[in-house]
């Protein structure tokens, strides 16, 4: 018994590092050609496929808009974020820092919110 269960390990981790040794890519997919490659490694429809990359669009969406929790994590590979920049007031007769004794007025920036994408351990382990 003790035998089968050592194997089954080595199994498993032969499963794993067969495929992290897959050869590289050598050309930027498109959508269509990414669809085509997770629905013959997975065994499923390119449209199952498809639904699900939909779904996890609008589950993403729904976490980052407005008044929502503001962050989505996928597991092990990346954080995204979102910060809202508060509004800048106009400022008037600011020093130019181009033309010495020169005079400018700076027009006041309304707040704005920006997505943050933060790679986790797994994604960085993967670009070495």
């Amino acid at each position: 018994m003790a035998v089968k269960k050592s194997t089954a390990r080595v199994a498993k981790q032969a499963g794993k590092t067969a495929s992290r040794k897959a050869p590289a890519i050598q050309k930027k997919y498109t959508k269509t050609e990414i669809l085509n490659e997770i629905a013959t490694n997975t065994e499923l429809s390119k449209k199952e496929v498809s639904a699900v990359l939909d779904e996890l669009a609008v589950l993403i969406e729904r976490h980052i808009k407005k008044r929502a929790v503001g962050e989505f994590t996928i597991p092990g590979l990346m954080k995204i974020k979102t910060r809202v920049i508060p509004a800048k007031p106009a400022r008037k007769n600011v020093p130019n820092p181009f033309k010495p004794g020169e005079v400018r007025d700076i027009p006041r920036k309304p707040a704005t919110t920006r997505v943050r994408v933060t790679p986790l351990k797994k994604l960085k382990e993967f670009a070495q």
